[in-house]
């Protein structure tokens, strides 16, 4: 009788601590309760290591703006180089004050005009011109990727690296330690002999231990002398050139770019650069001068746990809210948090053409089965969901209206929105918001749309598996 007390207020103590430390995130806590009841001692063990978000967040953000002050204070030199585009006359985003106001007063984040940009659909083009960039660096190479796997794709750009350390340029990496967790010592060894400096962001066994587990870098991230850059949902492996059986086609989205949002992309990098070697770079040839020739507006956006605000959350929600036509989206991932929901919801119900792609596919199971949850209520309100056929598809793209189109590697979920270190590029050009829009039709097309009356006939078993899904989706 004794034990059976001594379980009982070890219970109430768990619960209790996750109901005080959570209160703030009620989808949250469901989530980490189900768990608590699943697996009583190694739930609350699992919290303590992963989800200590009361106090982590703060830790990750005190030690980011010390490395954000630095690079602030190093671009300062440089300052007349940076061309804020205050009048944005001639763009449909003037029309909505209220969004434009939002990115305008982003921290740290100025919309940039002299800027040329190329939409590289899938990795077949992705990896030849960030190959072929790196061929051409002179000065530095800045490289950074949540999954870098020793592949086939992976040892060319190892390759890559190496050569271009041997000839003397400085060539930085930035790997993540769960998204590459993978990568052997021997790899990167390699790399590190030949002069390539190789960090690792919070190693998978320092993060748990530390409690920083679920802080995650999302970016990908790639720098060349400071004039050229590319970002968006590719990593490097050879999945990503449609070589995974089991999930063949893949279907993404990323973007090279050039111009001044350079000096921003490569700000974010320095950022990670400091936080993970500890390392201050304020070497004037990381921010060359830039020819000015193509005027498009560029704003290059980071979020993460490194500062006090959900830049790209921030974002989508206010898009979402803005438009007036349309609100279409691509996501391998959707597990949105309730504002989301309800902004999407209303949009639909006001008339908004609101399409959303998602992997028919999917590369996880559980994760397809919380998407699954959340389609019913939307659909009901008039959201139309596309589940991609053609493959697996990655691409992490919003449209809405012409007012704005964003790319990066940001998922529509609350992970990308809360707790990675994510990275998206804004658009306001409308000859870049429709040819993304191309793609997007394409992807309609090679999709199967979700009808109501089909979706209802699913089984018992199944709704029953997608609502416990459901109830573990803020973790995921």
């Amino acid at each position: 009788m004794l034990w059976l007390t001594i379980v009982l207020v070890l219970f109430i103590f768990q619960t209790a601590t996750i109901l005080l430390l959570e209160f703030r995130d009620p989808e949250k806590t469901v989530a980490w309760l189900l768990i608590l009841f699943i697996l009583p001692i190694i739930g609350f063990v699992m919290y303590y290591f992963v989800a200590k978000e009361y106090r982590q967040r703060r830790i990750v953000r005190r030690k980011g703006f010390r490395a954000l002050d630095e690079m602030q204070r190093s671009l300062a030199q440089s300052r007349e180089k940076l061309e804020s585009l205050s009048d944005m006359s001639g763009y449909e985003i003037r029309q909505s004050p209220r969004l434009f106001g939002l990115l305008m007063n982003m921290p740290g984040s100025p919309i940039t005009k002299y800027n040329e940009v190329d939409v590289l659909t899938n990795a077949q083009h992705t990896y030849p011109a960030i190959l072929q960039a790196m061929e051409k660096a002179e000065h530095h190479i800045h490289f950074e990727y949540y999954t870098f796997r020793d592949d086939q794709i992976g040892r060319e750009f190892a390759e890559m690296l190496i050569r271009k350390a041997q000839q003397g340029v400085k060539v930085r990496v930035i790997v993540d330690g769960v998204g590459s967790y993978k990568l052997k010592k021997a790899f990167l060894d390699r790399m590190k002999r030949a002069g390539v400096e190789v960090c690792c962001f919070l190693p998978l066994v320092f993060a748990f231990f530390d409690k920083r587990l679920n802080y995650r870098n999302h970016r990908k991230i790639v720098v060349v002398d400071g004039r050229i850059g590319f970002l968006g949902g590719i990593n490097v492996g050879d999945e990503y050139l449609g070589r995974d059986m089991a999930l063949g086609f893949w279907r993404d989205t990323h973007l090279q770019l050039k111009g001044d949002c350079i000096y921003y992309l490569q700000q974010t990098f320095l950022n990670d650069w400091e936080f993970t070697s500890k390392q201050k770079l304020t070497d004037p040839l990381l921010f060359p001068e830039h020819e000015r020739q193509s005027v498009t507006p560029v704003q290059i956006l980071p979020s993460g746990p490194d500062v006090h605000y959900d830049a790209i959350f921030e974002l989508v929600f206010s898009a979402i809210t803005a438009g007036k036509r349309r609100v279409w989206i691509t996501t391998p991932y959707f597990i949105p948090d309730r504002s989301i929901q309800i902004a999407l919801k209303t949009s639909a119900l006001s008339g908004v053409d609101v399409r959303i792609i998602f992997p028919g596919l999917p590369d996880s199971r559980i994760v397809h089965l919380a998407t699954m949850s959340y389609v019913k209520e939307l659909l009901h309100a008039g959201v139309k969901f596309y589940q991609y056929r053609k493959g697996f598809i990655h691409a992490k793209i919003l449209l809405v209206d012409d007012l704005i189109a964003t790319v990066g590697t940001a998922n529509m979920d609350m992970r990308s929105f809360f707790s990675n270190f994510e990275i998206n590029a804004v658009f306001f050009d409308k000859p870049m918001i429709e040819r993304l829009e191309r793609d997007f039709i394409q992807d309609v097309r090679d999709s199967e749309e979700i009808l109501t009356a089909e979706f209802e006939k699913r089984s018992r078993v199944q709704r029953g598996k997608e609502a416990v899904a459901r109830l573990l989706s803020p973790l995921f």
